[in-house]
């Protein structure tokens, strides 16, 4: 089952990168906003709570969707790469094991413990 999921996730990951090629940005762009969505791990300073809900906001497909789609219907390039990123960031996570977190701890998440 964890290789069909990872299959599933890389086949996302690459509709991120095709969904890229439709905006009108240098291919630099991508490489350089595709860990920009990590950030939000800096929530885990103020503890497990409040990090693993940071983390799970900017790692939520739907979030990543939604904004995306928000770009197409303002016509803004810039909207639509955010949830490009989200979205490519996001699968190309749970493609490596990394799923959204539980409130336990930054190693455990919704796809089990990292590291396990």
């Amino acid at each position: 089952m964890k290789k069909l999921i990872q299959l599933e996730e890389a086949l996302l990951f690459g509709l991120g990168i095709y969904l890229f090629s439709q905006l009108g940005y240098a291919w630099w762009w991508f490489a350089a906003l595709l860990l920009v969505p990590d950030l939000s791990m800096i929530g885990y300073v103020f503890g497990n709570k409040v990090g693993a809900w940071c983390y799970n906001i900017a790692h939520h497909r739907a979030l990543a969707i939604g904004v995306y789609l928000l770009g197409i219907y303002l016509s803004n390039e810039v909207v639509q790469l955010a949830g490009v990123i989200l979205f490519a960031h996001s699968s190309m996570d749970r493609m490596f094991g990394y799923g959204l977190k539980l409130e336990q701890g930054f190693k455990f998440t919704h796809l089990g413990e990292i590291g396990k």
